[in-house]
């Protein structure tokens, strides 16, 4: 089955620290074939543990997590959508970071449920988005 929910990156790490239990309960009712992660998210988590270089624990709950879930390439469809959703941000006065606006983008693209916790995604037109700490 194709991916069918991007976690964001907060989601992924409520996932790893376990610091919001319905996430993982939500996690359980869905097959790992559904789950991904943007390889920008991946990115960001690997920053966490390089500036911690003391935390090994962190380290090796985010290389296990990292093994379980598929991370989606930044690819031209996501790029396109960047371009496109960064211009009308901006034009609406409205900008977000540039991370988080690869990552909304890359879920538009891909056509897939965005999981966040971050209200910033509001802004982003289109985007199918849901919180599973609620």
């Amino acid at each position: 089955m194709p991916v069918r929910y991007l976690l964001d990156t907060n989601t992924a790490s409520f996932l790893i620290k376990g610091s919001f239990p319905r996430v993982r309960e939500q996690l359980l009712r869905i097959p790992m074939t559904e789950i991904g992660i943007s390889v920008v998210t991946e990115a960001e988590l690997r920053f966490g543990v390089a500036r911690l270089p003391e935390a090994k624990r962190l380290k090796l709950a985010v290389e296990e997590f990292l093994i379980r879930v598929e991370i989606l390439p930044w690819n031209s469809p996501a790029a396109s959508c960047y371009a496109d959703l960064r211009a009308a941000l901006e034009e609406r006065g409205s900008p977000m970071g540039n991370l988080d606006m690869m990552i909304a983008a890359q879920a538009l693209a891909a056509e897939v449920t965005l999981v966040t916790h971050d209200r910033v995604f509001k802004k982003v037109p289109r985007l199918k988005i849901v919180d599973w700490t609620v």
